[in-house]
């Protein structure tokens, strides 16, 4: 909470959704699960929001639905987390976890056991099982950074990883382990997007019930859901969606 005490925010406030996610993030600066460089990385993010018009788009939404398929469809799904992830959508990760039967575990750029404990204890909280967290006990393949610390039951041994608001490094060594990658990051054009297997370019509190609810469809049709995945096409999706912010300004520009 602020030292202050809680912001009052007005309802009304055309920008009032985007000031609570901001004042939940700077509450997770406060209680240790977000770091300073996380709130400059959603300041960021929220730039490319105004982009896509902030609304789910017809691509994220068919990316979306094929992250679920895959997830549904793996054999070890693991949800990674990190701090502001944490802040925002820690109730989504536990439902998602549930969902999909997939592992959640903490992965931090900046580390601490102290600051993964946080996070576990907040995940848990509300509704995560067995989250791994301190202790990691592998690297991953080609990374220097801390974000190349992971469990060997978890990431490391995952066939299908999500990724939301990651840095493009991981995405690319866990690519090129083989594994199915799936980004939620709102720059289209980051590396993190452009290596993914499933870019989903959706601002992550609209993405994660949308992935919850696809998930909950497809449970118990891995057959299906398999079949949604492998006919994904996420260079066609991608160029979808360049097109649809093209189209946007476009018409922004003829007002």
């Amino acid at each position: 909470m602020y030292p202050e005490g809680e912001l009052t925010l007005d309802p009304s406030h055309p920008r009032y959704k985007s000031l609570l996610l901001r004042e939940r993030l700077v509450n997770g600066f406060y209680n240790g699960i977000v770091v300073p460089e996380g709130l400059i990385a959603h300041g960021r993010g929220e730039m490319f929001d105004y982009v896509i018009g902030e609304e789910t788009s017809p691509p994220a939404l068919k990316a979306e639905k094929a992250a679920a398929a895959a997830i549904i469809a793996s054999e070890s799904p693991v949800i990674s987390v990190n701090g502001n992830l944490a802040a925002l959508c820690s109730k989504e990760v536990a439902h998602l976890s549930k969902a999909t039967g997939a592992k959640v575990e903490v992965n931090l750029f900046h580390w601490s056991e102290k600051r993964a404990k946080l996070i576990r204890k907040i995940l848990e909280s509300n509704g995560a099982k067995k989250v791994l967290a301190e202790k990691p006990d592998v690297w991953l393949e080609g990374m220097r950074s801390n974000r190349g610390m992971c469990h060997a039951e978890g990431i490391f041994s995952a066939d299908t990883v999500l990724i939301p608001l990651e840095d493009g490094d991981r995405a690319l060594a866990l690519a090129d382990m083989g594994k199915t990658v799936i980004s939620l990051d709102l720059n289209p054009l980051s590396r993190t997007s452009l290596f993914a297997s499933i870019s989903i370019v959706d601002e992550v509190t609209r993405a994660m019930p949308n992935l919850i609810r696809f998930s909950k469809e497809l449970a118990g049709k891995e057959k299906r859901a398999a079949g949604i995945a492998k006919k994904f096409d996420n260079a066609s999706n991608l160029s979808d969606l360049y097109r649809l912010i093209g189209a946007r300004f476009d018409k922004l520009g003829k007002n």
